[in-house]
């Protein structure tokens, strides 16, 4: 008999809610994920302020749940248990949709378990693209979290290979947007405005790519600061900036670092499969870089549709349903929040 999981996620600035069906063979089909983003309120601050978006999950929860459980057609009675977010991710945003799912799962007496952000990036490409190989290569990309990660059990086993020492892939976007006059958050513009530029126009660094750098490791802080210098030294000399130009030259010098090194762990480690997902999945230049490298070495690569890469309630759902089908335990009533959880830890 198949089973209703919802899935609430409020990491940071998107309050989600997520309605999956998880059938008898182990599979998960998405029926229902609806996202209010506050974005709009940082944007001015060039930032996620941790206050306003706790704020903006209060108000936006339950009209956000009203919403998926209309989509899907059902009611909450139908649910059958309940995953959310535990952590990574703000403090005060966190413990507002743990808030709502210990609500609903005493509400209803239902099952509720705590899951990890991180691996409900990885979770979520199987409402796409099927159960996911196992093992396979993870290339995680989002504005707080650039990590390499070997998963052998979605629902269990997950490895942290590498990370980002400073500021991840899509920080460095938000950072360099500001720079170049371009909106909050960055990655989408720089997308756009690199379309029309030239990637080899400048010759940006590869950062944590030296032969006596941690391999799978990764750094974005120097790349950022080489760009704003070069545009610095550009409006000294009095010369109009090249947006695109800029634009496409950062992009490839990040497209560049994530798939070699992905890539590279993958053929060491004898993985067939990467799956890049998070925010900066959706980048248009990622993907195509990775797939053009993944042909070239007979790895099979797996990228969810934009929609599912950002943060949502479904990635939080799929991960639950695997979790439930693994028959992991429950979480206890009591349990809290973790903003540091790491990736290791899949559920609570």
């Amino acid at each position: 008999m198949s089973r209703i999981i919802m899935g609430i996620e409020s990491s940071c600035d998107e309050t989600g809610v997520g309605l999956v069906r998880l059938h008898d063979d182990g599979t998960v089909e998405l029926l229902a994920d609806e996202v209010a983003s506050s974005v709009e309120q940082h944007a001015r601050f060039g930032g996620v302020v941790p206050e306003v978006a706790s704020r903006a999950h209060l108000e936006a929860m339950v009209p956000t749940t009203e919403r998926a459980f209309a989509t899907a057609g059902l009611s909450l009675s139908d649910v059958d248990a309940i995953a959310v977010t535990a952590g990574p991710g703000l403090a005060g945003a966190l413990l507002v949709g743990v808030s709502a799912a210990k609500a609903y799962a005493t509400a209803l007496d239902v099952p509720l378990y705590g899951v990890n952000h991180l691996a409900g990036h990885i979770a979520v490409d199987t409402l796409q693209h099927g159960p996911l190989p196992t093992p396979c290569l993870a290339l995680l990309v989002s504005g707080g979290h650039t990590q390499l990660l070997r998963v052998d059990d979605i629902a269990s086993e997950i490895t942290e290979l590498g990370s980002t020492v400073d500021d991840a892939a899509g920080e460095a976007y938000d950072k360099v947007a500001r720079v170049l006059g371009l909106p909050y958050p960055g990655g989408p513009p720089i997308d756009k405005a690199a379309k029309n530029g030239d990637p080899a126009a400048i010759a940006f660094p590869r950062g944590m790519t030296g032969p006596r750098d941690a391999k799978n490791d990764f750094s974005f802080s120097g790349l950022k600061t080489s760009v704003a210098r070069w545009v610095e030294g550009a409006g000294r000399r009095g010369e109009e900036i090249p947006v695109d130009d800029v634009a496409a030259s950062f992009q490839e010098a990040v497209a560049d670092v994530l798939t070699m090194k992905a890539v590279r762990a993958a053929k060491e480690l004898g993985i067939g499969t990467i799956v890049i997902s998070g925010g900066v999945a959706a980048n248009s230049r990622l993907s195509s870089l990775a797939a053009e490298r993944c042909a070239a070495a007979g790895i099979e690569l797996r990228v969810p549709r934009p929609r599912l890469c950002t943060d949502n309630g479904a990635m939080i759902a799929a991960l639950g349903a695997h979790v439930v089908a693994a028959k992991r335990p429950t979480a206890p009533l009591d349990f809290s929040a973790d903003p540091a959880l790491p990736v290791s830890v899949v559920s609570l």
